[in-house]
């Protein structure tokens, strides 16, 4: 027993090797544990392990595996603090006294720290990513430092801004770690004025750019403007290198701000620094040739696996140091994406950000839904989804402006006027204001997320329907004779009521829909869910004719025609191509059951029977959710082998008929 011991661990030689020591304090006093643990191991059998009386299932699933890098996350590391790592001159200011290889080691260490936070982004741990970064740390020690002390504000402004939109969206999944900063220092006094020090930065770079330009004697360079480092054939490579990075940070920081502005008012604006960002970004890919011929000596492996555009090791970084703060949850394997790779993750943001920014707020919800399924369908990350949810939805509203029962209002073709109804006043059309304001941001998860929560969501709005209807039955279902306020809720009550019907349908198509792009069906299940799909397709063309054929009508008596023309009568009898849209999907989704269910009836060896469950229980497993909410009704297994088990390869009774309609 020591106050102070160090303790020793058996290098690859075989020798021990010194390692820093963990300093006792008034309270502690450290033992060295090794004899003990030496006699366990000796006396343990391979999968034993020793634990008390109390020790049970759940907490072996909970234990560490004490020394296993995977699992301890007190495991010795370089350095047990951040002020030992600092003392050792892991983080040195300034970082060379040699002025250019000064420069050139900042430019390494933002480069890894865009690829630090492109990881971050990525779902990893900001301690082990970020802020991996000791300078992040202790940012009052790069104040002597300017170039990296304003880089370090803008990069800890931008982490808060990040974790600010995504904590108020509460769009990161459930198992992520991306919004919790464990303590980290992401709140620092004056860095509201992060923006000002960059710009006074990016400022004495630039004259120092115009300076080396000067291509004549005749242009006296200002006695106060002091050069980057001391080569002067590198000195204008550098200060480009330098400001396209500062200048990506800067524009990247206004888009952040100008995406968060209510009621979409920074839209324009972020388009604009969105579009800069794309221009910087551009640049600092240029600018790596320049940065690897700057040194005689080559860095070794790929370049492409680098994390900075040189090639080389940045300075000031310690993946382990932070780990402790992760704790009791095991460390991480945190794999920094290349630097290449990092760029590539940004310009991907920006052009989702982009297509964010570029919608026009259309209030119809028809229109709403179709953009956000879209925008989907390019993958888009946290980031980008995060802010796409809270332009949709703020304070309750649509945009910030819009509130949802407008937005019903208009989406089940009722008449302007109806919007300011006192009726919005009803429990159940509050509630179904928050079903579709739910809707909204369930449509902003991740795939995985999506088709779970949608899933469950199902049930409600079979629940909201069937409320809709007894309240309408309550109310209207024996009134022969009505006043005009009477007349005008039945109308809302049934324009709704068939609305709630399509747009539970819309959900169920896209749960099915999900279930391709995540791969969850096998090849032999492919006949039920396209035979599913073929009876969900089927209601959703029948309630959207009929919406249609409603909000016509609402058009048309709006219009006050006296008389229909020829013309009119003609438009009238024609299928919405909305609707022929979704005869089309019909057709396919018939088709290719009918395909698939004479392969398996007429060859046996195309399915065979499943070793793990029975066809009926991956029917239960894949439609559990649709059955219970009743989508559509009298929908089942028997059903469903009764449709396909005499399907053979004669077609000659199936044929399109482009003039048939399913209503």
């Amino acid at each position: 027993m020591a106050d102070k011991p160090v303790y020793e661990e058996a290098s690859i030689d075989g020798q021990p090797s010194k390692l820093a020591s963990i300093p006792a304090s008034d309270t502690t006093v450290w033992a060295d544990a090794s004899p003990l643990l030496q006699a366990a191991c000796a006396g343990l059998r391979d999968g034993e392990l020793i634990h008390g009386d109390n020790f049970n299932l759940f907490a072996a699933m909970s234990a560490l595996e004490i020394m296993d890098p995977k699992m301890d996350s007190g495991i010795v590391c370089t350095y047990y603090s951040i002020d030992e790592a600092i003392e050792n001159g892991a983080a040195p200011i300034p970082i060379s006294l040699d002025s250019t290889i000064d420069v050139c080691r900042t430019i390494d260490i933002m480069d890894h720290l865009l690829a630090c936070e492109a990881a971050w982004h990525k779902g990893h741990s900001v301690a082990q990513t970020v802020f991996s970064c000791i300078y992040l740390l202790r940012l009052d020690r790069t104040a002597p430092h300017a170039l990296l002390h304003s880089y370090c504000r803008i990069i800890r402004a931008t982490c808060k801004a990040v974790v600010s939109v995504v904590s108020d969206a509460r769009t990161h999944e459930e198992e992520d770690l991306f919004t919790l900063t464990y303590g980290l220092p992401l709140n620092g006094d004056g860095d509201d004025k992060c923006l000002s020090i960059l710009n006074a930065v990016e400022e004495t770079i630039s004259r120092q750019l115009r300076a080396c330009k000067a291509t004549s004697s005749k242009r006296r360079l200002p006695e106060d403007l002091e050069p980057l480092q001391s080569n002067p054939n590198l000195e204008e490579g550098f200060c480009k290198a330098l400001l396209c990075r500062l200048r990506f940070r800067k524009h990247f920081f206004h888009v952040l701000s100008c995406m968060k502005r209510p009621q979409g008012r920074g839209l324009e604006s972020a388009r604009k620094n969105i579009a800069s960002c794309l221009t910087e970004l551009e640049s600092i890919l240029k600018s790596a040739d320049f940065l690897r011929s700057c040194f005689d000596e080559s860095c070794e492996g790929d370049i492409d696996d680098k994390t900075t555009a040189s090639g080389f090791e940045p300075i000031g970084f310690d993946a382990m140091l932070n780990s402790r703060l992760s704790a009791p949850t095991p460390p991480r394997a945190i794999k920094i994406l290349s630097w290449k790779k990092a760029v590539e993750y940004f310009v991907k943001l920006l052009h989702d950000l982009d297509v964010i920014c570029s919608y026009s707020l259309d209030p119809h919800l028809e229109s709403l839904l179709r953009f956000v399924v879209q925008f989907q369908k390019s993958q888009p990350d946290l980031v980008a989804r995060s802010h796409l949810q809270l332009l949709l939805v703020q304070d309750g509203k649509l945009y910030g402006r819009d509130p949802f029962f407008a937005v019903i209002n208009k989406a089940a073709a009722l008449p302007e006027a109806t919007k300011n109804h006192d009726i919005q006043k009803n429990e159940s059309f509050l509630q179904l204001g928050m079903l579709v304001m739910n809707l909204l941001k369930i449509l902003c998860t991740n795939a995985a997320w999506q088709r779970r929560k949608l899933g469950k969501f199902l049930q409600d709005w079979r629940v909201i329907y069937v409320q809709l209807e007894l309240a309408f039955r309550n109310e209207y279902g024996e009134v022969s004779s009505s006043s005009n306020d009477e007349n005008t809720c039945m109308k809302i009550f049934q324009h709704i009521l068939l609305w709630v019907e399509e747009q539970t349908f819309w959900i169920a198509f896209r749960f099915l829909i999900l279930g391709f792009e995540l791969e969850l069906y096998s090849t032999g299940e492919y006949c039920m869910v396209y035979w599913y799909l073929y009876a969900v397709l089927i209601k959703l063309a029948e309630k959207t004719h009929l919406m249609m054929a409603v909000s016509h009508d609402t058009a048309k008596r709006k219009g006050k025609k006296k008389k229909d023309s020829p013309k009119d009568l003609a438009r009238e009898s024609r299928i919405p191509p909305a609707v022929l849209f979704l005869q089309c999907y019909i057709c396919l989704a018939e088709g290719l059951t009918m395909m698939l269910a004479a392969l398996r009836n007429e060859i046996p060896v195309f399915h065979g029977p499943s070793p793990f469950n029975t066809e009926q229980e991956k029917f239960v497993q894949h439609f559990e959710l649709l059955q219970r909410a009743c989508i559509p009704d009298h929908v089942s297994y028997l059903s469903y082998k009764e449709s396909t088990t005499h399907a053979r390869f004669s077609i000659s009774h199936l044929h399109f008929d482009p003039d048939a309609s399913y209503v």
